[in-house]
């Protein structure tokens, strides 16, 4: 089996000949291997070519104020932040939760949790109190990582159940009652000496990701399945050594380590980042242009905000685009076409893997194809027996084939895994394949839907809902938006004596916004006398969604609605991308 060097290598050599890259490519096999110490530090921070090379370059629209650090300085940064964490007590297959922004301490650490073999939890800062607790209780952490930002948050959180007196603390802002002082990590050795090796297939991640029930699943990823696995994202994005690149995701999420931190490492290519609140797609545009960003990935929200603007008007050095997080409408890859001659190249994965289909540079790209299988992933279309199909769900082969892209398994929170063994990986997602090959997404085998590029839990949202008072049912279904792809919309019956009037929509919008992070807030409500159902009792949400895509007004299940950008005491949320 090659390298990681070497399968390295080999993408890149055929960066644009896909036939030969699927062919050729193997996942490299070392059962020894720690990415930080033995690719970060020992290649892109030592190697003459890329040592001095801007690793991490941040930049914040509104202040125009920029951070630069090189791989050396960053391998150097990430040793002191280990020796800090050590010398706190934090110990091989100890987990830290990571609640960060995109700030320096964010990379710094992710390297620094993986030189001492600990497992990071990435929490997105949009968290609320009760979130953060289930993330608390069920990821166990040894020690915290959060911006100044999120300490407040854990002043009701000090309970027994929780057992927080043992947690560790750090905060990257202002010396804060209970917290360690990040900054402190600096005053350690800028040289670091591993305790032991570290196993490929030892514990490194662990995503909360939504899914069909109340909570988030825990997906847990190794050294192997995300930093290597994220070879294929590389190749997908078009990444060469010395790109910038710019991916615009929040921290948090699995996408931020596939796009803002293993994939462009991988190639040698800087990291680039733009921090701005609200957003804004001029500022954005302005700031691509001015830093000569080379590789561009966004997720659709963006895209559609982006083609509002004056695309002609800046003297842009991109070579790639893509897309990634739900389907990109054909319009928005025409007008962006037409405005830069670049073509918006989809790709598709999932918190559980790294990128498993996309369309490759110097491909023909379909318009709405999601693509190819990506080098490495063996992507079966397979119906409910487990038969070949043109139509069905989007299965990974493994066995001899089984990708290093994905994950070890769902935790239970005790360890036990479950989820990717035996032959064959389900992804819940459907797709249509063509002769050729390429798949086009049609939707999700249950009910998750996407929002943003966020993928948003029907039953996670109705579960907050059947707590208000007024509320007796409700089901909540996709419904298309011209920005965001789909915005959450709820079905809601409700209890004798209430009434279905702008009051009420009012209160339950306020109930729940104060339930839920910004990326799940419903962003509608239509009120009905009955939900249909099957006849078990199951509420039909497909049939919803059939009304919602079709436009249906006409229909005994319609009744009374109202959106959150009716209401001038909401204002603000509707207007956020994500």
């Amino acid at each position: 089996m090659p390298s990681f060097r070497e399968a390295r290598n080999l993408l890149l050599a055929h960066r644009t000949d896909y036939a030969a890259a699927y062919a050729g490519f193997r996942w490299p096999d070392e059962t020894v291997f720690n990415w930080a110490l033995d690719w970060f530090d020992a290649g892109l921070a030592t190697d003459p070519e890329s040592r001095d090379r801007t690793a991490l370059w941040i930049v914040d629209a509104a202040s125009g104020v920029e951070t630069r650090i090189s791989f050396s300085e960053m391998s150097r940064r990430s040793n002191q932040v280990a020796n800090h964490l050590r010398s706190l007590g934090l110990r091989r297959g100890d987990t830290l939760l990571l609640l960060l922004g995109n700030v320096p301490a964010l990379w710094e650490t992710m390297l620094a949790a993986m030189k001492l073999g600990a497992i990071v939890i990435p929490a997105t800062t949009l968290l609320t109190d009760g979130e953060l607790a289930d993330r608390l209780e069920r990821g166990r952490p040894r020690l915290i990582v959060a911006g100044p930002d999120q300490v407040p948050k854990f002043a009701g959180l000090d309970s027994a159940s929780l057992d927080m007196g043992s947690v560790v603390r750090l905060t990257t802002g202002p010396d804060a009652p209970g917290w360690h002082a990040y900054a402190a990590a600096f005053s350690q050795a800028d040289t670091f000496a591993p305790d032991a090796e570290t196993g490929a297939d030892d514990p490194f991640l662990l995503y909360f990701t939504s899914g069909t029930t109340a909570k988030p699943k825990l997906v847990r990823h190794s050294h192997r399945s995300y930093p290597v696995g994220s070879l294929s994202t590389m190749y997908w994005l078009g990444l060469q050594p010395g790109d910038v690149h710019c991916n615009v995701s929040s921290p948090g999420w699995a996408k931020h380590a596939w796009s803002s931190i293993f994939a462009p490492w991988n190639a040698g290519a800087t990291v680039f980042v733009v921090n701005q609140a609200p957003f804004s797609a001029t500022a954005l545009l302005a700031v691509l242009a001015r830093c000569r960003v080379t590789t561009l990935c966004a997720p659709p929200t963006v895209w559609r905000l982006m083609i509002q603007e004056d695309l002609t008007g800046h003297d842009l050095a991109l070579r790639e685009v893509c897309a990634a997080g739900e389907p990109l409408n054909p319009e928005v890859i025409e007008r962006v076409r037409d405005a830069w001659g670049l073509t918006i190249r989809d790709g598709y994965g999932q918190t559980e893997t790294t990128a498993q289909v996309a369309n490759t540079p110097g491909q023909t790209v379909k318009p709405g194809a999601m693509g190819r299988p990506l080098p490495g992933y063996t992507v079966r279309i397979l119906d409910i027996d487990d038969r070949p199909a043109t139509e069905g769900e989007v299965c990974l082969a493994l066995g001899a084939d089984r990708p290093a892209g994905l994950m070890q398994g769902y935790d239970d929170g005790a360890g036990h895994l479950s989820g990717a063994d035996g032959p064959l990986y389900r992804t819940g997602d459907v797709a249509f394949v063509e002769p050729d090959g390429t798949l086009t997404f049609v939707g999700r085998a249950d009910d998750v839907f996407k929002s943003s590029g966020y993928r948003i839990s029907p039953f996670e949202l109705e579960s907050v809902l059947i707590e208000h008072p007024a509320v007796a049912e409700a089901a909540v279904v996709p419904a298309p938006d011209a920005i965001r792809y789909t915005i959450p919309k709820a079905y809601v019956s409700l209890v004798g004596g209430a009434e279905a009037t702008r009051e009420t929509a009012l209160d339950i919008f306020r109930f729940t916004n104060a339930r839920l992070a910004t990326f799940k807030r419903l962003r509608a409500i239509e009120f009905v006398a009955e939900l249909p159902k099957t006849i078990s009792g199951k509420i039909r949400r497909v049939q919803l969604c059939r009304l919602e895509h079709d436009g249906t007004a006409d229909d005994p299940f319609r009744g009374l609605a109202f959106a959150q950008s009716d209401f001038a005491e909401l204002k603000g949320d509707e207007r956020k991308p994500g």
